[in-house]
Order: C-alpha cells, then structure tokens, then sequence
C-alpha cells in the first residue's frame, strides 16, 4: 500500500479553521487507518474533542490537497519529458494553490487535439506568427510577407489563408495566457449569468420547468436546486441553457492586457484577441463554470440527502410494543401485519378500504376483529397511497368501537418498504411470505426500532432528499455508507442480537466479517465478552479496535462489556471505580447511575485525571460510559407523535396550532406531516424570526414540531404553516425605510422586475482608457485609466448575448484585393466568404 502524499497540515488547518495540531493529530490518525466514528468516541484526547462533522472536514480537505499534489506530479513529469521544465515553471507550478490555477499553467504544455491552431503549425504557420507578434522587419507588409508562405500543396492558396492560419496560432497562444485566463475569469464570474429558454411552446407537456422558461440570475447567487432543476430540464430537452457575460468589458481588458497600442499590427492582434475569447476563451469559461455550479448542487444535495437520512435513522425507537402495521393502497386492498414486542410476525391479513359502502363496513369489521385478536398497543399505517382513507377508518374505530381502549395510531414514513420487500435479505427474513407482505412487516418493525428495519434497505432508496439521484452515483453511496455508518456507531449494536445488516456497517467491519460473526454465534452460541469476538474468523486486532467498543454483549461475563467503555479502556475504568469506591459488579445494577453521582460529585476531574494519568478528554469520556451504561442514546430524542383523532382540512382555521413530523428538510423549507392528506410546509421564513440561512440548522427529519397555520387553500389542499408562534413575528420594515441587507445572495428577479446594475452590486461605469499603454505578451506600460462603455443589460438585468459587437462588412474593393483589409476580422470575413461559395467543403471550427 502506498504511504498518502505528505500535505501541508497548515493550510488544511486555514481551510476548515481549526487548530493545526488538531488537523496533524487527526490527518495522522485517518491515515494510520482509523475509522471516523472510532476516533470520535475513542480518541478525543489526540484530536482534542473534535466531533465528527469536524473529523469529516479534515478528512476532505486533506483529501482535496493531496489531490493537488498529486496533479502537480503528474504535469512535473510531464513538463520534463517535454523538455519544457524551467526553474520557474517549477515554482509556479509547486506554489499552485488551486486545481484551476494548476491547470492554467499547464495549458500551454498540454498535448492538444488537431485544432486549427496546430493545422496552421503543420502548414508551417508559425514563423508568421511569430514575426507578426515581435514585428519583425520582414512582416511589416503583412500582405507582401505572407504571400511568401503560399503553398498550394499545403492547402494554402493565397496569402490571406497564410495570415488566417498565422491569426489561429497567435488566437491558441492568447488564450493560453495564464494572466489573460486569470483576469478574464474574474470579470466572467463578476458579471456571468445563469439562463434558460424553453425549446418549444408545448408548455402542459413539461409544466414541471415553467419557471425556468425565461430565466436569468448571477451564477454567484443561484442557489443549488435550481441548478439541479435546470440540468434536468436541459438533459430532458425541455430548457436550452447558456451563461451570458459581459463581454464587451472582457473584450477590452483583454486587448488591453495582450496589445500594445503602438504595436505594428495592433488591429491584426485585437482582431486575433476578438478570436480568441470568443472562440477559445469564454466557451472554456463557460463549461468551466456550469461544471463547477454542477459540482457544487450535486456536493449540496447528497449533503441534504445524507443530514436528512440520518435524522430519520436516529428516530427513536418504541420498543415494548405490539404494533399493528398496515401498509395501505386501493387496487390491492391494505396489507395488515401483526407484530409482537420482540419484532416478531404474528400475523398477516388484508382488508379492501375502499370500493362501495357494503365493501367499507365488511373492511371495517375486518380490521376490528384483527385488533380485538391480537389487541395491538399502537397501529403503524405507511404514509404511502390510501394512507389517510386508513387513517380516517382506525380513528374511526378508535372513537367508537375501541373508545374506551388506549391504543393509538401513528403515521410511519414507508419509504424504501417496497425495496425491501423485494429484496434478498427480504427474501430470507420472510421466505414464506410475499413482497406485500414484506412491506406492511417492515413498516410495523421499522416503528419499533427505525435504524435496525431501516439499515436493510439501500440509502438511496429512502425519498428524504432532494435531486440528490442527480448527483454522481459513486458520491452518493459512499456519503450515504458513512453517513449509516456514523449512525449504527452511534447506537451501538448488542453483538447477541444484530442482524447481519446492522453489523456490517458497524465501524471497522465489512460484510464477511459480519457473516462471520452471526455464524460463529449459530454455532458457538451467545458470545459471553467482547474479547470472545477475537475469535471470530477475519476479525484480527486492528479489526477488533475499531469495532469493539461500538459491540455490546448484554449480561456478559464483565459488567463493561454492556457499556460504551473501550476493552482498551478497562484497566483505567477498573482504577477510576476502585478511586471512587465501587465495585465493578455494581456497574449497570438498579441504583447505579444515583450512587455513581454520588461516588463522584464531591471529586476534582482535574486531580483525577491526574492522578489516574489519564488526558482530561479520556476521563471525561470514561466518566460518560458509566453515567448511563446501557443507554439508548436516540431515547432522548422526541418520540413519534401518536394520535386517535384525524385532522381534517375543514376543521382548519388561520392562526390553528398543530403538532407535526418533519418529513423532509429542503432549501427552501421543511415539510411537516400535521395529520392532513399532504403535508404542509413551513417556507424557510417561518422557521423562527431571525434569518435562517440553512433550514437544516433549525429542524431535521423526525424532529415533532409545534406550528401554526398561515393559510389554507381548499382547491389544491394545501396548507402553508408557519413555527413562529402568532404575536411573537418581528415586524417589517415599513415601505421605503432602510434595512440592513442580508449577506445571502437574494433571490432572482421575477419576469418583468427591473434590476438595476447598482442592486446587483456592480461597480459604478468606469471611465475609458483614452491613451492606452496596454501591453503585448512582451510587456509595455499601462497608461491612465479612463471611461469604460456602459455594460448593455436588458429589461431583465441580463447582458446582451455574445454577438453584441457589429460586424462591418466588406467593402467590394475589399473582396476584389483592391483595399487593403483594416483587421483580422476582415480577413476572417474575407475567407469565410470565399469558402461559402464552395459547396460541400467544411472547416474546422475549433
């Protein structure tokens, strides 16, 4: 195995803005092998209490880093098989602090696909060029010099091919120009702008896009979903997407930057210039930045997709209950199935809710027989299809027939149930049953304990997210394999009872050694310690140290082996309850937490530490193990939210208080189910008073949230809530007064809005530079700055498209080599028009 590039932990330490002896101690740590949630639980003392949102920050910046390096070997190699690598080159190169600007570098150097460039440079161009470019004597009759390179044999008839091709190479070099690629993609990004158009008028067949038909807004400021939601409507050919830019200011600091105004052949470089930008330069600049827009979103979504899946995997469990799950639907009737406390299948049924009254009452009595049989103490109905036609029948049952019972209902999120019911570990837990069947089980099991049903089923499967399927798939499992990782460890597993999907993604572990274990349990019985587990086939010492304190054996031969302490732990455990006076035996008896407050509230932690030689951090961490021993640590976390009666839209006034689950967490808000047919949504702006830049920072899927309803809309059924309690809203500022501006991007304008360049935050029209120093590839003084043209914007605020610049045709004379041509737009003009009277031969175009 190859050791990891060395990195420089002090720019890892400025990126993610945190201590450099921590970032080196974690980075260390990361390499030698260790698990994410192994180092936050079991080493706080080497990273100094980091969490693991801050472990996973290092781990990718440090990442990112020696991705750098990695590219900066691979393009020294290069430049030395070249012959291209100069000392100065090298420290360019070495100092590069950015894939962009290593690339940039590079540029020249890389081998280049057939271009009209290199087709000049076979025809033996390049000469030309280069006289042009230093003025050289011989070419100051540009005309006179170039027909001296005729050659018919090399496709070049006539010398204004000759200053054609000599203008492409002079066009490749400009556009490789590290200072003009830096400066120009500065201006871009400043004025750049995010469009879409529809490709046809046939708006019912796509209505999804309809807010993307006449778009615009600054790529600084598009949020990622809407980047995600026009990438889809271009990849389904429904929206025609581009970046407009103002390229009228680009063009001039460009001509300013690379000509000088008293070079020979000024007007032949500014037209080679023109060339370059909009041939090489700004097309380059546009795929660059809708590439990185893209990365962005896609990085954004799985990020909302993962913080989403592990809200709903650490929902608490409701163990203890017999819990009658239905997994609801029309064509196929309502699967019913039994389960016992322990998760076990008791029994299975089907009932038809809907149809006419005759077929509703027999449903009815059905469902009444099954609870009295098995007197369930809570009913799971799915929230998929038919879902409130269910609830409505139970709540039904509940306040007549079984009023004076204390069962309840709860509303399940079944997505993901149906994969699992067709799956293979589906197929094995229930051979004998069918895929329905599988389905309402997993519902009943996935209320008793959410992150053992829920960790059966592929991550991706679970709709708690948003375009996060558009993101690269290869992203998206290995974000979404950590993130279930990072929860099973969170919750520890009893090794005695895990199923072999709960053990697998226990840190340290893998498939094999899961199979391992569950068969060596099979064969061995109940393992009686966490150090019986080095038993286990595959799993050796390393293994062993990353798994073992998240591995919990229940009533084993040692009280800690139950516990969140480390067996590597277990001698300073033993020495601090010895300090305090306990017995081991003691540890997790009735009365334990009481006595071992007690044993330890008059101690000093520091002198303790001490005196055990222990870090602060690791005795801190010991004395949170044996707090609460077996403590589930999601049971402090709200339950479900159990009812009896069904919320109806019609019962429903403004200003109503409701309670509610978060069903999904997105940019613009989080979805609430409040009882109703759909769930309601509290926009972003209700979330609380202040600003919320992130909704995730204020709610996360399973949290019971209280709120109030701000409006209702009986045609569609819908239902806008809010969580800012009526009476406590900060009031707006009134029409016309001063507001302090948010640092957040605002939202794009609406269709017709005007947004003038001064709300867009640009600068004030600079003057124009009247006497231009400029300067060419060789250098030249850069003189007074002057009046700059206005930036052109439409109605919208949007830029005019490329093509802003009038072309000045030829003059007759011009075309019959009577008057001399004033630029190299002229001679462009002059031999595209010539080969346009060829039919049937085609150029190149790049």
């Amino acid at each position: 195995m190859d050791s990891p590039l060395v990195i420089d932990f002090a720019r890892v330490a400025r990126k993610t803005k945190l201590p450099a002896d921590q970032v080196r101690a974690t980075v260390e740590l990361l390499d030698s092998g260790n698990t994410i949630p192994f180092i936050t639980r079991y080493r706080r003392d080497q990273t100094g209490g980091l969490d693991e949102e801050q472990i996973e920050q290092i781990r990718a910046a440090a990442d990112e880093l020696r991705q750098l390096e990695a590219r900066k070997g691979t393009i020294l190699r290069s430049l030395e098989t070249q012959n291209k690598l100069t000392q100065e080159l090298r420290k360019q190169v070495e100092s590069a602090e950015t894939l962009r600007r290593l690339e940039d570098l590079y540029l020249p150097f890389k081998p280049k696909k057939q271009s009209l460039a290199s087709k000049a440079r076979e025809q033996g161009l390049e000469p030309l060029a280069d006289e042009i470019q230093n003025e050289i004597s011989s070419a100051m009759d540009l005309d006179a010099r170039a027909a001296d390179f005729v050659n018919e044999d090399k496709g070049i008839k006539e010398a204004a091919l000759a200053l054609v091709g000599a203008g492409h190479i002079l066009a490749e070099r400009f556009s490789e120009s590290v200072e003009l690629r830096q400066r120009v993609r500065k201006l871009f990004r400043k004025t750049a702008k995010l469009t879409s158009t529809k490709i046809s008028d046939d708006h019912k067949k796509n209505p999804l896009f309809k807010d993307y038909f006449e778009y615009h807004e600054p790529v600084t400021k598009v949020p990622p979903h809407r980047v995600l939601a026009i990438n889809r409507g271009e990849k389904a050919k429904v929206l025609r997407v581009g970046i407009e830019s103002d390229t009228a200011a680009i063009e001039e600091q460009a001509i300013e930057l690379m000509v000088r105004p008293d070079h020979t052949h000024a007007e032949f470089l500014k037209g080679c210039v023109r060339d370059s930008l909009e041939r090489l330069v700004i097309p380059s600049l546009e795929r660059e930045t809708r590439r990185e827009l893209t990365d962005k979103a896609e990085t954004h979504a799985v990020e909302v997709f993962a913080r989403n899946l592990k809200a709903l995997l650490l929902q608490p469990p409701v163990p203890g209950r017999r819990v009658l799950a239905i997994d609801p639907g029309y064509k196929n009737g309502c699967k019913l199935a039994m389960i016992d406390e322990h998760g076990n299948l008791m029994a299975l049924g089907l009932v038809n809710i809907t149809g006419s009254e005759e077929k509703t009452a027999e449903a009815r009595g059905q469902l009444l027989d099954v609870i009295r049989e098995h007197s369930p103490n809570v009913i799971a109905i799915g929230n998929g299809s038919a879902c409130r036609p269910t609830e409505n029948m139970v709540s039904d049952l509940l306040s007549t027939d079984l009023a004076d019972t204390e069962i309840q209902y709860v509303i399940v999120n079944e997505a993901g149930a149906s994969v699992y019911s067709t799956s293979a570990i589906g197929r094995e837990e229930f051979p004998e049953c069918e895929a329905i069947d599988r389905s309402a089980i997993s519902i009943g099991r996935r209320l008793q304990d959410p992150l053992s049903e829920l960790v059966k089923i592929d991550p991706a499967s679970i709709g708690v997210g948003l375009y996060q399927h558009d993101a690269k798939p290869a992203h998206l499992k290995d974000t979404l394999e950590q993130t279930v990782q990072s929860c099973v460890s969170f919750v520890g597993v009893d090794v005695n009872t895990a199923s072999s999907a709960l053990l697998r993604n226990v840190a340290g572990l893998n498939q094999l050694v899961a199979r391992r274990i569950l068969e060596y349990r099979t064969e061995h019985g109940p393992f009686k310690s966490r150090a019986s587990l080095r038993d286990v086939k595959g799993l050796g010492d390393a293994t062993f140290v990353q798994a073992a304190g998240f591995l919990k054996v229940e009533e084993g031969e040692n009280p800690l082996d139950a516990t969140w302490v480390h067996p590597e732990s277990y001698d300073a455990a033993t020495r601090l309850l010895a300090e305090l006076g306990i017995e081991l035996e003691q540890v997790g008896k009735p009365g334990w937490a009481d006595s071992f407050a007690e044993a330890l509230k008059d101690r000093d932690r520091t002198e303790l530490a001490t005196k055990l030689e222990l870090g602060e951090h690791a005795l801190g961490q010991l004395i949170e193990a044996l707090e609460r021993p077996g403590r589930d640590l999601r049971a402090d976390l709200a339950p479900p939210v159990f009812r009896r009666d069904v919320v109806k839209l019609d019962d429903l006034a403004v200003g109503m208080q409701l309670r509610g689950t978060v069903l999904n967490v997105v940019d613009f808000g989080a979805f609430v189910d409040v009882g109703l047919s759909d769930s309601g949504l509290v926009h972003v702006s209700q979330l609380q008073n202040d600003y919320v830049r992130d909704p995730h920072e204020v709610v996360a899927v399973g949290d019971q949230v209280d709120c109030w309803v701000t409006a209702i809309d009986t045609d569609r059924r819908r239902v806008a809530l809010t969580m800012i309690e009526p009476g406590t809203e900060r009031p707006k500022p009134e029409k016309g007064s001063r507001r302090k501006p948010r640092r957040r991007a605002k939202p794009a304008a609406k269709e017709g809005e005007q947004t003038a360049a001064k709300s867009e935050g640009q600068r004030p029209p600079r003057q124009k530079r009247e006497d231009r120093g400029g300067r060419g590839n060789r250098g030249g003084k850069r003189g007074q700055r002057g009046k700059r043209p206005e930036r052109t914007q439409d109605r919208h605020g949007a830029y005019e498209k490329r093509a802003k610049r009038k072309v000045v045709p030829l003059t007759k004379e011009m075309e019959e080599g009577k008057e001399a041509m004033r630029s190299f737009s002229d001679l462009l003009q002059f031999v595209q028009k010539k080969e346009q009277d060829k039919p049937g031969e085609g150029g190149q175009k790049n």
